[in-house]
């Protein structure tokens, strides 16, 4: 906004001189034709003066909070590349035999001016603009020439398996003709099916075909993305030639030797210097770009790894990474989003997972001890800008503290947007940005430390305020003596249909999509797709789902029912020995059942999920259910790290069993959706509590039978199941062998489901 006052600010200027025309805002287009490709380069140049007498001179306004003697070169090469492409069109256009450009540059810290005037010839020019086509041009011949390998033996791939499983080649082509359309497909595709060869391999038969040229694989994930990895490595060994890669948070990925500050990273300083002989080194030797070659090329070349990953997807095929790269407005990639493209489709993996996600990255919240903390941390700084940077904190926490005046309970809920707290934001984030860009010195780096985070915060929250419409809701909360203002968003299917329409087709698959039209409605596709169920391709008498309507764990009944549920585990996990998981609705409940399963069987070994467990607890929990590893109970959160995404094949897992109908705690914000769905559709309690405690059990249960000859049982223990509104939601593949009413006929039942499969070392 600054930078547009500013533009305005000095094109007026030039209103009242009648010694030269004056014109702002000279649009300039070319059309060009670089490796056989046809483009349209346009723009609007800032200012042109045409004087009675002398050369014409064109304006190029820029502005930053940095002096111009300390903007990096290349932020300076490509000001100058820029003002000179405009004169050579304006040149060619109007006939001129040359020009003078005048970048102008303000400082927006202290609104100083400077011009920076350089005369060129129009032969001149034409030489620059040449150059710089040729530079482009070795860019898109390089892109091209992908391309071209790629087409050729895309055409030509075979499905890089023996043969296709039950339903995977109708899923193949259903991918496929939705590409060829540009449609939108809902799929749930039970495990086995094989979803993502089944999207990729089509996928790539399009580009081969000239309907594409790049799909994104999209998940949430760092597990399916290896899944993705190794379905382009198998294509790659069944002859496609295609660049794939990965792209890893900014976070993840860093180097521990980078430091904070760009400006004295050796890895940021001269990257673009380095950028051209790096990618070619790394596009010129691999196909399958994982997180490890990223890695291994920029220690190689000094590049920044994050930034590094983002050039190298532009000649990259099959870009595989987090959904936050699409859907979230804070993050998405600006390179490939910015606008529609229909050369892109997007693949979204497990898709039951995108409907909190979404939800989360269109909410944003800001709390007043974010901002109370900064002023003690600017203490002994002086300055007119320090008066004006605490001027507009203490702005923020005085909104802050009349909406705490006001509120009457310790929460509260409205439909309209706070609007002072928006402007008081604002106001904050423009002064706090002068800082970002001020040269580093102790004073700034004492300023970013103590307000970064609260800056960040009240970005997303501003973003957040641009789509506020009546799909959001603002809560204002009382957590002892700190105040938290949050911008939720209920129905967040509006923005991911928006970022779905922006390719050429979408596929959303996951094995959990239980019911359809609910996913369809919360992601955006209830009007523009369509639903594709496949069948399980293993054999259902291999797997047992019993539900125990003897064990009722609604809130109220959890305690009377304690000793019938313990009965229940007790049975099951002795039908068989082996390897079995518990999954309990939170972690409160998870202790009481653990401990009186450990008392009722002392001699059974068993494993515990806990809150926030290090990578080498989740790794020991699951070394536990390793092959050849004795008989163990493992009891873990349903919808935590262990109920969705690990696979236990054969006997490292025969048995789940999942206590409650999963239904999520009680929340005011989940009760906020509810209400909102309630009125829309007269769904609340499924949309909010229900079908989201569904996924989890759903999810949980698909532990079991991961492969042809895995045998196992599903326990769901919750007389809820056999009510026709649970009864009626399980996927066809979860046919419920038995409603047991008691101990002893679930015993029964489990015991004569084994004698059908006996232990593969009885065989």
């Amino acid at each position: 906004m600054m930078g547009s006052r500013i533009h305005r600010r000095i094109q007026d200027a030039h209103a009242d001189n009648s010694d030269y025309e004056y014109e702002s805002e000279v649009y300039l287009k070319r059309d060009e034709t670089i490796a056989d490709v046809e483009y349209t380069i346009d723009g609007r140049a800032d200012g042109v003066i045409t004087p009675d007498d002398g050369p014409v001179i064109l304006e190029e306004i820029k502005t930053s909070a940095r002096d111009f003697d300390q903007l990096t070169p290349n932020t300076v090469d490509r000001y100058w590349a820029q003002a000179e492409t405009y004169g050579h069109y304006l040149c060619t256009e109007r006939e001129l035999d040359g020009l003078t450009i005048d970048l102008i540059y303000v400082n927006t810290r202290n609104q100083d001016e400077s011009h920076h005037r350089r005369e060129y010839t129009a032969a001149q020019l034409a030489d620059n603009y040449q150059a710089l086509i040729t530079e482009f041009g070795s860019w898109i011949k390089l892109r091209s020439d992908i391309i071209k390998r790629r087409n050729e033996t895309a055409a030509a791939l075979q499905f890089p398996f023996p043969e296709f499983r039950a339903g995977q080649h109708d899923f193949a082509g259903a991918v496929y003709k939705t590409i060829y359309t540009g449609q939108r497909l809902f799929v749930q595709a039970p495990t086995g099916t094989g979803k993502t060869i089944s999207t990729l391999f089509p996928a790539v038969k399009a580009m081969g075909a000239g309907l594409i040229n790049r799909a994104f694989y999209l998940t949430a994930k760092a597990a399916t993305r290896h899944v993705a990895e190794d379905a382009m490595g198998r294509m790659g060994d069944a002859g496609l030639t295609a660049k794939s890669i990965t792209i890893t948070a900014r976070d993840t990925i860093r180097f521990d030797d980078e430091p904070d500050e760009p400006t004295q990273n050796p890895y940021m300083l001269g990257y673009y210097d380095r950028l051209k002989p790096a990618l070619l080194d790394m596009l010129a030797n691999n196909d399958l770009i994982t997180r490890a070659v990223v890695e291994e090329y920029a220690r190689k070349h000094t590049v920044d790894p994050f930034e590094f990953s983002l050039d190298a997807s532009l000649f990259c095929d099959v870009i595989i990474c987090d959904y936050n790269y699409l859907f979230d407005p804070r993050v998405f990639l600006q390179r490939f989003f910015a606008n529609p493209d229909p050369e892109n489709c997007f693949l979204v993996d497990e898709a039951h997972n995108l409907v909190d996600r979404a939800r989360n990255m269109y909410s944003a919240a800001v709390s007043r001890q974010a901002f109370a903390d900064i002023i003690p941390q600017l203490s002994g700084l002086k300055s007119g800008r320090i008066t004006r940077l605490r001027k507009s904190i203490r702005g923020v926490e005085d909104t802050m503290d009349v909406l705490d005046t006001n509120l009457q309970r310790e929460e509260h809920f409205q439909q309209e947007p706070i609007e002072p707290l928006i402007d008081s934001l604002d106001a904050f984030a423009t002064q706090f940005h002068e800082w970002l860009e001020a040269e580093k010195n102790a004073e700034v780096d004492q300023v970013l430390d103590a307000g970064l985070d609260a800056f960040f915060a009240a970005n997303a929250y501003l973003k957040i305020a641009e789509l506020y419409d009546d799909a959001f809701e603002t809560s204002v909360a009382r957590d002892g003596a700190d105040l938290t203002v949050k911008q939720m968003c209920l129905n967040p299917s509006q923005f991911v249909d928006e970022r779905l329409a922006l390719g050429h087709g979408a596929v959303l698959f996951s094995a959990t999509l239980t019911p359809m039209d609910y996913y369809r409605d919360v992601l955006g596709g209830t009007d523009n797709s369509l639903a594709y169920t496949l069948p399980s391709p293993f054999p259902p008498a291999n797997q047992a789902v019993i539900v125990a309507g003897n064990v009722r764990t609604t809130y109220r009944e959890r305690t009377a029912s304690l000793p019938a549920l313990i009965a229940a585990l007790t049975v099951m996990v002795t039908a068989r020995s082996g390897h079995y998981l518990v999954f309990c609705p939170s972690y409160a409940y998870l202790e009481t059942v653990h401990d009186a399963f450990v008392r009722a069987n002392p001699q059974c070994d068993v494993v515990t999920q806990r809150s926030a467990m290090s990578a080498a607890d989740r790794k020991a929990f699951l070394d536990a259910f390793a092959p050849g590893q004795p008989p163990v109970v493992g009891f873990a959160v349903l919808g935590g790290s262990f109920a969705e995404g690990i696979d236990l094949r054969g006997q490292a897992l025969i048995g789940v069993a999942v206590v409650s109908v999963g239904l999520p705690g009680l929340s005011s914000e989940t009760d906020r959706i509810k209400q909102y769905y309630q009125q829309r559709n007269g769904q609340g309690f499924a949309y909010a509590y229900q079908l989201p405690g569904l996924n989890n059990v759903l999810q949980a249960g698909g532990r079991v039978i991961r492969g042809a000859h895995d045998v196992g049982v599903i326990l769901l223990l919750d007389a809820r199941f056999n009510e026709p509104r649970y009864r009626q939601l399980l996927p066809a593949h979860w046919q419920v062998k038995a409603n047991t009413r008691s101990t002893r006929e679930l015993a029964a039942t489990l015991t004569n489901f084994w004698a059908e499969h006996p232990e593969p070392s009885d065989v």
